[in-house]
């Protein structure tokens, strides 16, 4: 990703529109954009990768004659859409609105690339539809902040082979101590339990945020970074000790013979996001029918905490001239029963909303899962993820650091603490050279 700017902004710094205030849309709060409508019609620019969002976009342009939507595809964020997004922010020529998963709004907010929608009150008004903590990831946790519309959620779960588990008289292990012991009656029937990943480290942030992990905090001046927290060393001691002992496979994520490893069986279960229902499906057609959800595995018997594994935001740019009817777009894309239902339906996209899982598309028994109706797993899933995990604003350098590790780690040079303790250092480093502050 493209070197920040290195402009730390506080919850007190001011991000301006260019248009100013009027009636009771147009309040802006301390700190936020005045969110005054436009006179006359609006034509606003949307870039995405969601698949088939033309289609979506179709449909509110239909219904508004008068706020019309041009949507710009492209590769997926880390892909070269970020870095697009960087490239116009500083020409000044960025689009009004853009995808921006939550774990890289940091990296704009602190490069002043985003627009505080607290003054929309078309954003502040739909505050309660959504997932509390889906909010708290694009207000940073700051008073009178929005700094994007959240969209859809990667809620965490276990995707287990039902088959091999009743075959082998082997129990869905409720805890992370009995997917242990799972683990090694798996290896003793042939397989591994699952595929630990040593290049995708969402998939780890996600175990760590289900832990409590806090690997980034700031005091509103400073940045602190932990990724050797008490609940993030107990999970990479407890992925560790299983890849030593070789009771999961550490296959390349997203390969054909991570595909292979599900399809034929070797791999029984994946702790993996809503969306995942659809890499199996995918990636392992026939083992259809085969495969059940169940909640993740818990630290404590009797838990009901969840992980989470990916997830976007709808955000409003810096410099973008008709706040208010990007906001209202935004808040139609991601909350109202035809769009969600279409981005569902479309892009396989699970809802932020609080009611997004009651959709009719995700209240159906799912085929391939044994008729079972896995969203409700999900939505249940979606409640119990704990609000205040935080995103640092330097995550695809990180997250590469951190692959290393891991890679190093799984052919045994090293260990998954020795690579998040460089991680630490890197991005702490990364931090001090871009002029971020950073805690001590």
């Amino acid at each position: 990703m493209k070197k920040l700017l290195g402009i730390l902004l506080t919850s007190s710094l001011a991000l301006t529109a260019c248009s100013s205030g009027g009636d009771d849309d147009t309040t802006a709060t301390a700190g936020a954009a005045s969110c005054a409508p436009s006179s006359g019609p609006v034509t606003l620019s949307f870039t995405s990768w969601i698949p088939n969002i033309e289609e979506v976009v179709k449909v509110w342009n239909a219904k508004n004659p008068n706020i019309q939507v041009k949507v710009q595809t492209g590769p997926n964020g880390n892909g070269g859409t970020y870095q697009n997004f960087f490239n116009q922010l500083k020409a000044g020529n960025a689009p009004d609105l853009g995808q921006v998963e939550y774990d890289a709004l940091p990296s704009f907010r602190v490069q002043d690339g985003l627009t505080n929608l607290a003054g929309c009150k078309p954003v502040t008004d739909a505050k309660d539809q959504f997932i509390d903590w889906t909010w708290n990831q694009v207000s940073f946790g700051e008073k009178d902040a929005v700094y994007g519309v959240p969209q859809d959620s990667g809620p965490m779960a276990l995707f287990y082979r039902k088959d091999l588990f009743e075959k082998n008289n082997i129990p869905v292990p409720a805890t992370w101590e009995e997917y242990a012991a799972a683990a090694v009656k798996v290896k003793a029937a042939g397989g591994s339990i699952t595929n630990f990943s040593q290049s995708d480290i969402n998939q780890f942030a996600g175990l760590a945020w289900q832990a409590g992990g806090h690997w980034f905090s700031n005091d509103g001046s400073k940045w602190t970074v932990n990724f050797q927290d008490e609940a993030t060393t107990k999970v990479a001691n407890y992925w560790q000790d299983l890849v030593s002992k070789k009771l999961v496979s550490t296959v390349p994520p997203w390969t054909t013979e991570w595909d292979s490893a599900y399809n034929k069986g070797q791999a029984w279960t994946w702790v993996s996001a809503v969306w995942g229902a659809n890499s199996i499906s995918s990636g392992a057609p026939d083992t259809a029918g085969k495969w059940a959800v169940a909640p993740m595995p818990q630290w404590t018997t009797g838990g009901k905490v969840a992980g989470n594994w990916g997830g976007s935001s709808t955000a409003v740019f810096k410099g973008s001239k008709h706040p208010y009817e990007a906001s209202q777009f935004a808040i139609w894309l991601n909350t109202s029963e035809e769009a969600l239902t279409l981005l569902n339906e479309k892009a396989n996209l699970y809802p932020a909303t609080k009611t997004g899982g009651s959709l009719a598309a995700l209240s159906k028994g799912v085929d391939f899962y044994g008729g079972q109706k896995i969203y409700d797993i999900f939505a249940q899933a979606a409640t119990e993820v704990t609000p205040d995990f935080t995103w640092g604003p330097t995550m695809t350098s990180t997250y590469a650091t951190a692959s290393d590790g891991f890679k190093a780690a799984v052919s045994g040079s090293g260990t998954l603490a020795d690579a998040l303790k460089k991680a630490q250092t890197s991005t702490i480093d990364n931090l001090k050279s871009q002029s971020i502050p950073v805690a001590e």
